[in-house]
């Protein structure tokens, strides 16, 4: 009797599973860094297969916009300050909007792999309790 509960059980988590994933492809998600030319343009690269994924940057010329705040399921910014100043730029979004940091210090450069092993490492750590 507990062969078929067992079969059941392990079918009930196969599907959760392939919930979560086929939710977790439509996600949109919003990289943002200071000046969107490094650690957000290549978080945006590399999780463009995983993620709808857009990028921005908070001091540049063409800065982040509430259009593209408000598009996105998750914001993630590269270091703590730059989630301040989303709070103070977009107070109503950002008390509706997930907002996560990745603490990633602005030492890289646009696609260095060291880049792109600790967003990965970082971005799995954040998304892995969906998709268990």
């Amino acid at each position: 009797r507990s062969k078929p509960l067992t079969s059941f059980l392990f079918i009930c988590e196969r599907k959760l599973y392939i919930y979560a994933a086929t939710y977790i492809s439509a996600m949109n998600v919003l990289f943002i860094c200071n000046q969107n030319q490094n650690r957000s343009k290549t978080a945006e690269k590399i999780f463009k297969d995983r993620f709808n994924t857009k990028s921005a940057g908070l001091y540049n010329v063409k800065a982040v916009t509430e259009k593209q705040i408000s598009w996105a399921d998750a914001v993630i910014v590269m270091e703590e300050a730059q989630r301040s100043e989303i709070a103070k730029r977009f107070p109503k979004q950002y008390m509706l909007k997930r907002i996560l940091s990745l603490d990633i210090p602005d030492v890289y450069h646009y696609n260095q792999p060291e880049l792109i092993e600790i967003l990965t490492s970082k971005m799995d750590k954040l998304f892995e309790p969906l998709v268990k």
